[in-house]
């Protein structure tokens, strides 16, 4: 999906605006056991580590049109990762890079499309992708979850919102938060400033319809200051699907509606911000 004003502003040099996604989602699991618990965070910890979180990041700056000069990974002990990608929608010559070998190899692979010397270019102030993870569960509760905080940062005419289907679909997500802002101001060539670049009404207006079928979804949004929110959680779910381990074929009926119940407590505790009793 195209972001744009059906008429391009010609602007006075460069575009200042700061566009800013701050996007969230759980993953929700059912572990009973101590083991199950631990296997399930190892297997978390494995499928959502640094390097596939740094594939994902590529793949956003790919998506938004832009390009990277840095890249910064860590993994932690004993769980969770984070990467940043400093990034531009301008080039820059390779030498003014600060990439390694390996991470220009490890570029190639991911971006097999894209030609080295037309994936690793460029930096410009204030632009940025971030990514930081938090699998977690506690000894007294049998749910667990995974935790992924994602930020996209840029300012010129890239928008972090061309990126919004991809980051679904890049995990299990069962309740997800958006935020969108943009700051600052831009100029015409007459001087007159301009305090956004594209239309914007909802961020569910450059989510897939198709997407948005599977959750409900609501907006809380302050349009005099360029501040967008939505929450969507998903409106039916699948037990095995959450169950860790578990076969739900082999649970009776009673207890397959109890798990279901358990899960559904906790999606709607993460989607509305309380708990409920």
């Amino acid at each position: 999906m195209r972001i744009g004003l059906k008429k391009k502003i010609q602007l006075y040099g460069f575009n200042n605006l700061t566009k800013t996604l701050s996007f969230n989602i759980y993953d929700i699991s059912y572990a009973k056991t101590e083991r199950e618990k631990k296997d399930y965070i190892e297997y978390i910890d494995e499928q959502y580590n640094s390097e596939r979180l740094t594939g994902i990041l590529l793949e956003v700056t790919n998506t938004i049109g832009a390009y990277v000069l840095n890249i910064s990974r860590q993994d932690y002990d004993p769980r969770g990762a984070s990467v940043s990608l400093l990034i531009s929608e301008q080039m820059m010559p390779p030498d003014q890079m600060d990439i390694s070998c390996n991470q220009c190899s490890f570029i190639q692979d991911v971006l097999k499309d894209r030609a080295l010397g037309e994936t690793v270019l460029a930096h410009l102030d204030k632009s940025h992708v971030t990514v930081h993870t938090y699998p977690e569960f506690h000894p007294n509760n049998e749910i667990s979850s995974f935790r992924v905080d994602i930020d996209v940062s840029t300012c010129g005419k890239v928008s972090p919102l061309n990126a919004l289907n991809y980051l679904i679909g890049s995990f299990d997500s069962d309740v997800i938060t958006m935020d969108y802002r943009i700051r600052g101001f831009t100029r015409d060539k007459n001087g007159k400033k301009f305090y956004k670049d594209h239309e914007i009404k909802s961020i569910q207006d450059f989510i897939d319809p198709k997407t948005l079928t599977r959750y409900d979804a609501i907006d809380v949004n302050v349009y005099q200051s360029n501040i967008f929110h939505t929450k969507m959680i998903l409106k039916e779910i699948t037990l095995a699907d959450y169950l860790f381990n578990i076969d739900p074929r082999e649970l009776s009926p009673q207890v397959r509606l109890s798990l279901k119940d358990q899960i559904t407590k906790e999606m709607l505790e993460i989607y509305h911000g309380m708990n409920i009793f």
